[in-house]
């Protein structure tokens, strides 16, 4: 797998990476193999390789640093990249791959890739086999233990992750081929997991699990809006929110917020967004809930169903969702990452093929203006996971 560095050479990205006092470092993978083409998702032929852009969210204004060529896709809920706690590594999944024997087609992949971040020039050091279309992918906080939900397969794969390699646990079966594990994402405590699962005839949110290594489907699914694809979890494991992709057929879909703070978890609140939420990302400080709707924004220009795609800021209140701003964005948008004092959010573009700049300060969303390019569609993107918010100071007695 080949780098390019971006605004310097090597010793620049490698003196930007190791500095994590400052950089905060989010990871952006890009698909070339598909693209709209007067609204049809369209396969691309003979396509340059997919990448990984890395950002450096640190500062006010975010900035590339490189890129690493390697395989990604679209297919799946934009999580399907995750960092290692300590930012040394970036976890990438491959769902789709071109058909060999008909390059104007695809089919399911089983890859999942391992890019070392510091690495001088970054690249990608190992390369495993999961299930069939492997989506979304997280990590503990102990930086120990990986999972992948396996799309086309109806699993879970478990890896042990140790001195920066993979190395194969087990595969938990969800459900059916059918039932779609779309996300999946551990609890802080490292003691459970969520699975999204956007098949139309569940749409329920599995619940995983976990004691060291062992991994267990547990028998409690939570019922939540129709096809659960996104989901974020609080930094501090009160909350859990599901994005509802519904059928794509135009009408208004939903976001469910879980309740995590008693077993068993409980869906208490769905609420509406609009067409297709298809990014979403919880707030470090644990209050806001980011989320993208395609909004009919991948329909072909005067179609009656087509929208701008927006980018809605939900906050968490007594255990109910409420909207407090949104902003239009760019084309059949994608993942989002907040920076760690949850000012600066990050929204992927896919058919614009950038990453759009905004603020968010005292309940209201700004667009900078500011345009990250990428080469390639921009399809997932993560930060390491937030620690938890410290609590908020005591009140003097008296």
């Amino acid at each position: 797998m080949t780098s390019r560095l971006l605004g310097g050479g090597a010793f620049v990205l490698a003196l930007a990476l190791a500095l994590p006092a400052t950089a905060q470092i989010a990871v952006s993978g890009n698909d070339n193999r598909r693209r709209l083409v007067n609204g049809a998702n369209t396969v691309v032929q003979n396509p340059p390789a997919d990448t990984i852009t890395i950002i450096d969210l640190g500062g006010r204004t975010p900035r590339a640093l490189g890129e690493v060529a390697l395989s990604h896709s679209v297919v799946g809920p934009p999580t399907s990249v995750a960092i290692t706690p300590d930012e040394r590594f970036a976890i990438v999944t491959s769902a789709e791959r071109l058909d060999p024997a008909d390059p104007t087609k695809v089919q399911p992949d089983n890859r999942v890739q391992v890019v070392d971040l510091r690495a001088t020039p970054p690249r990608v050091t190992q390369t495993v086999e999961a299930g069939a279309g492997p989506s979304g992918v997280s990590i503990n906080r102990a930086g120990t233990l990986v999972l992948v939900a396996n799309r086309n397969a109806g699993t879970v794969s478990v890896f042990r992750f140790v001195n920066g390699m993979l190395a194969p646990v087990s595969t938990v079966t969800v459900g059916n081929a059918t039932s779609s594990p779309a996300h999946v994402q551990f609890t802080p405590d490292g003691r459970r997991a969520l699975v999204t699962r956007d098949d139309a005839a569940a749409s329920f949110v599995s619940v995983l699990a976990i004691d060291g290594e062992t991994v267990t489907k547990t028998d409690r699914d939570i019922t939540a809006g129709l096809r659960p694809y996104g989901m974020g979890i609080t930094p501090d494991g009160r909350w859990a929110v599901a994005a509802n992709i519904g059928r794509g057929g135009g009408d208004n879909d939903t976001i469910t917020l879980i309740n995590l703070q008693r077993e068993p978890y409980l869906a208490v609140d769905t609420v509406s967004v609009g067409p297709t939420p298809e990014g979403i990302q919880v707030s470090p400080d644990n209050r806001h809930v980011a989320v993208t709707i395609h909004n009919g924004s991948a329909r072909p220009q005067g179609h009656p169903l087509r929208g701008r795609a927006q980018l809605i800021m939900l906050r968490i209140d007594n255990g109910r969702l409420r909207e407090v701003a949104r902003a239009p964005i760019g084309d059949w948008a994608q993942g989002i990452a907040f920076s760690r004092d949850g000012r600066t959010v990050l929204v992927q573009n896919m058919a614009d093929r950038n990453i759009g700049v905004f603020r968010f300060e005292n309940g209201r969303l700004r667009d900078t203006g500011q345009r990250i390019p990428t080469n390639g569609g921009p399809a997932a993107i993560r930060t390491a996971d937030a620690p938890p918010a410290p609590p908020p100071p005591a009140r003097p007695r008296g």
